[in-house]
């Protein structure tokens, strides 16, 4: 029986015109030049495909093309956005507020500015997931520099109202960082109408190649974000390192298809969830983890008392997923445990 990934919360298999293109790349002369070799026509070249992808990128989520710089993934992403600020306004203050329930790319660099000695406001999320603007303006203080909000959440599929904490800390001129690499494949972002001064966001996550990913970074954030490597000016100075122009042009290539797709894919995934639910509303002792209104779409979180982790990973020959962790309460989403422990969960 052949194997059946149900693993995209983690990952996206790459489309098959990304991977097209990326080959192209590879074996033709746009693929000969160093992008920052503007002497010849060959890095002229891979500079030019470079900002035509950047191009696409900054469409997929509204925002202007100077405005985006390639790094590796939204790992790194979320790092240079929570401690490149946090060395830009160091001297104004040394307070952040996030959420216990971020990605873990953005929950360790945090703890490590704690060890720095900055302080941190853990915001914990209502029964459904959703952590409540209101306690966001609680949490802010006078030195409060930053806050980090994903736009949702990887485990549970939970949407923040972005929007609305994007309003509480503008009012207050505090930056608002959000990890986007989960939704930017599956629902449609425009940084301007959200508010946002920083968005992460990576290209395995929407069908394109592992290893690349973009941040976001408003004109109103730019002068206080600092670097965090050094060597060669790359990305208007914030990210050295000669540009990978194949991955560029392949991250380029899936943002097109994701605006393309969006929709369709959208309803496609839904109705699998749908009858995913509908076969399994009668088990006895599930719990639905996710929001019954603002979830992504096709992303489904449940756990089942009495039965643990182990049970719930569906490692089957037919059914490949990654191995989880441990937990108090299983909560599984396409085969992966949540890391925290939640709100009650809703029947």
């Amino acid at each position: 029986m052949k194997p059946i990934f149900l693993d995209h919360a983690s990952t996206t298999p790459i489309d098959p015109a990304v991977a097209e293109v990326m080959s192209e790349v590879l074996r033709g002369e746009l693929g000969l030049g160093n992008p920052s070799s503007s002497t010849h026509a060959y890095g002229r070249d891979a500079a030019a495909a470079i900002e035509a992808a950047r191009a696409d990128v900054a469409a997929l989520i509204g925002a202007r093309v100077d405005e985006i710089v390639f790094t590796s993934g939204a790992t790194e992403s979320d790092n240079l956005a929570l401690l490149g600020v946090a060395r830009g306004r160091a001297d104004r203050g040394r307070h952040l507020v996030t959420a216990r329930t971020e990605h873990k790319a953005v929950l360790d660099p945090v703890k490590q500015l704690e060890k720095r000695g900055w302080q941190v406001s853990w915001l914990t999320p209502d029964r459904d997931g959703r952590i409540d603007p209101a306690a966001v303006d609680a949490a802010l203080r006078p030195d409060t520099q930053l806050v980090s909000i994903m736009h949702a959440n990887n485990e549970t599929g939970v949407v923040q109202d972005i929007a609305a904490i994007a309003a509480t800390c503008r009012a207050r001129d505090i930056f608002l960082h959000c990890d986007a690499a989960q939704s930017a494949g599956r629902l449609s972002i425009n940084v301007d109408s959200i508010g946002v001064d920083l968005l992460s966001i990576s290209a395995h996550k929407l069908y394109g190649p592992k290893g690349i990913g973009a941040l976001w970074v408003s004109p109103r954030v730019r002068p206080w974000i600092e670097p965090l490597m050094w060597g060669g000016g790359h990305e208007r100075g914030l990210r050295p390192g000669t540009l990978a122009t194949h991955q560029i042009i392949g991250f380029g290539r899936a943002a097109s298809r994701v605006r393309e797709q969006r929709e369709s894919d959208a309803r496609h995934v839904e109705a699998l969830a749908s009858r995913f639910r509908s076969g399994l509303a009668d088990l006895e002792g599930l719990r639905w983890n996710d929001h019954p209104v603002h979830r992504l779409p096709g992303l489904v979180s449940l756990s089942i008392e009495g039965v643990g982790h182990h049970a719930l990973a569906l490692d089957a020959p037919a059914i490949r997923t990654r191995e989880v962790g441990k937990g108090e309460e299983q909560a599984i989403a396409a085969g992966q445990l949540a890391h925290l422990r939640r709100q009650p969960s809703r029947r």
